[in-house]
């Protein structure tokens, strides 16, 4: 699919020291895919079941 957002790495680099970093439980998914993920659906104006499967199951996002 075309179209789709991905934070660049300057823009995740940015992002990632306010992201939790111990690990609980169930191992941490890849940050910045979900995050793409979400900024895309809100953009969109999409659904979260809707979410393109390229940023994962809809229920990560």
């Amino acid at each position: 699919m075309s179209g789709l957002f991905w934070l660049s790495e300057e823009q995740f680099e940015k992002i990632k020291p306010l992201l939790p970093n111990k690990v609980r439980g169930v191992a941490r998914v890849d940050d910045r895919r979900v995050l793409s993920g979400i900024i895309h659906v809100i953009k969109r104006g999409l659904h979260w079941s809707d979410c393109p499967s390229e940023y994962g199951p809809a229920k990560t996002i």
